[in-house]
């Protein structure tokens, strides 16, 4: 996707739909701040001012620079670790503008947290993805922008309209770049669950597929890798999933493919989450590349022990660019044409 010089719209386009919900103004949380840069310099916008305090009681306070009246307001907010802290500094953000009196308030999450959390599979346990969804309903936000959710039917969960975007041509153009010097690559899934997204990169690549079964264990986020569905024996191997937290299933997946033969192995996931001792785990696995996104940043001591393996690849362009489509009122799936 190419970059955007300026946010002056092609004159085929009437000015007065435009400025239905006034002029784009992007705040940024504290959460990612390198990525909201990034989408605001994409734009060619500034990131507007706020100010957010901690007070000692760990409360949190947030105060506009300048008004929002009748404006097309952005927050651009992860969820990630601290998470409960993330969260509610997108919620105090988000109803900051709407007590300000801002046109439209759009929740930019390019990570949402609780995602897992997405349906009663034990008895007496909540549903934690609809209770943020309406969280951040309730704050005040009008709309929504999020990218690949861990399950679809999260987007049932919230009354207001959104955008869930998927990050998937992005991880496929960088893949693609890497296919002509690949040995008889195969795409396997960490889980049976990302199986149907999985297929669309071997598609993609024209490359066969193979599953790794696991079960889960209790609620401790462990997982069993059972057996593998598939040939990846003399192989080169890219394994794909949604996310990476602790890396357990992960490091199972890449044992596993090693066992049954595999060659060279690259890991692909959307948001690196990378809990705990995740990072030490995953870099001292036979990994060649490690490739993710940027929808939750990764601290510098994290990336210093995955060393060169890590490739980070930006969103920013998209959530940019849905942005700017938003604000317009024009189709977002005009950009996958769909």
């Amino acid at each position: 996707m190419s970059r955007r010089k300026t946010t002056k719209i092609s004159s085929s386009y009437p000015r007065e739909a435009r400025q239905h919900y006034g002029e784009i103004k992007l705040y940024a949380g504290t959460a990612c701040p390198e990525l909201s840069l990034k989408i605001a310099d994409y734009l060619n916008l500034p990131l507007c001012g706020r100010d957010v305090i901690d007070f000692p009681n760990e409360n949190l306070f947030v105060r506009l620079h300048s008004s929002v009246r009748g404006q097309d307001c952005y927050v651009i907010q992860t969820t990630s670790t601290p998470v409960h802290r993330n969260l509610m500094e997108l919620l105090i953000m988000l109803q900051t503008l709407r007590l300000d009196s801002a046109a439209r308030v759009t929740a930019v999450v390019p990570y949402l947290s609780y995602a897992r959390s997405d349906k009663k599979d034990q008895p007496r346990v909540p549903i934690s993805a609809r209770l943020v969804a309406d969280m951040i309903e309730v704050a005040g936000a009008d709309r929504y922008i999020t990218l690949d959710l861990h399950a679809g039917q999260i987007q049932g969960f919230f009354s207001i309209p959104g955008d869930v975007l998927t990050t998937f041509y992005i991880l496929i153009n960088y893949i693609e770049s890497l296919v002509p010097k690949l040995y008889k690559p195969v795409v396997v899934t960490a889980d049976l669950g990302f199986a149907k997204k999985g297929r669309n990169f071997a598609v993609r690549i024209d490359a066969p597929m193979a599953f790794i079964e696991k079960r889960r264990v209790a609620n401790d986020a462990k997982a069993e890798a059972l057996t593998m569905i598939g040939d990846v024996t003399n192989r080169d191997v890219i394994i794909v999933d949604d996310e990476l937290d602790t890396g357990g299933s992960m490091s199972q997946a890449i044992s596993l493919c090693k066992e049954m033969g595999a060659r060279d192995i690259y890991v692909v996931f959307v948001h690196p989450v990378l809990s705990r001792e995740a990072p030490s785990r995953l870099a001292a696995l036979p990994v060649t590349q490690i490739i993710t996104t940027d929808t939750i940043p990764i601290p510098p001591q994290k990336r210093e022990v995955l060393g060169d393996r890590l490739k980070i690849l930006s969103v920013a362009p998209l959530l940019a660019e849905v942005v700017l489509r938003a604000n317009e009122g024009r189709s977002v799936g005009e950009m996958f044409n769909e």
